[in-house]
């Protein structure tokens, strides 16, 4: 039995909807049609879609956090957590062919409305970056650690735009091998100047 109450159950859908559809063209109707509730219960629940779209940016900030805290666990060293990072591009890119990057089309589409909740989906992209940041301070890079970080987001970022408009399988593998060699290529520098001053001792 589900421990989902209906609010959550309208906060999963209009997050699946913002993101096939776009923000602003999705309405409260698509939302209580794809949920199978009436428009009184679903006014209960929220009084505007910006408070769903609040809650949908909640929602996921919870979810990035736990796929964070996963990725800690599951990776021994900090080049692993970073793979991780990176083959979300493979794990994701059905969905990513089809509709982009959900954290990129969300914060770009607010950013052309103006909209007042643009700073708080940006906390998404900020969520990574200070992932990001912190693995490659634990990988020896601390001097260019947020640079190497946001080197990365951008990278992903054009990657899913590029798969999003041509749709082509070939391009992501390709591109998600060079950042896999890019990753290794760091971790071996930061080996190598280790190994440096070491040596200066």
């Amino acid at each position: 039995m589900s421990d989902k109450t209906t609010r959550d159950h309208i906060v999963e859908a209009a997050d699946q909807l913002f993101y096939r559809q776009g923000f602003e063209p999705t309405s409260f109707a698509d939302i209580a049609q794809a949920v199978r509730i009436s428009r009184g219960n679903f006014y209960h629940h929220f009084k505007s879609k910006d408070e769903i779209l609040e809650a949908v940016i909640n929602l996921r900030l919870a979810h990035t956090s736990k796929m964070l805290r996963q990725w800690e666990i599951e990776g021994k060293q900090p080049a692993d957590r970073i793979r991780s990072f990176i083959h979300m591009l493979i794990a994701n890119r059905a969905k990513i062919k089809h509709y982009g990057c959900p954290v990129g089309t969300l914060c770009t589409e607010l950013a052309k409305l103006n909209h007042a909740s643009q700073a708080e989906a940006n906390r998404l992209f900020t969520l990574f970056r200070t992932w990001l940041r912190r693995q490659f301070t634990l990988l020896g890079r601390k001097a260019d650690a947020d640079t190497l970080a946001m080197h990365l987001l951008a990278r992903s970022q054009g990657i899913a735009t590029l798969v999003h408009a041509f749709h082509d399988e070939k391009f992501i593998q390709r591109e998600v091998k060079q950042l896999y060699d890019w990753l290794e290529a760091c971790t071996k520098d930061t080996a190598r100047m280790a190994h440096n001053t070491r040596g200066t001792r």
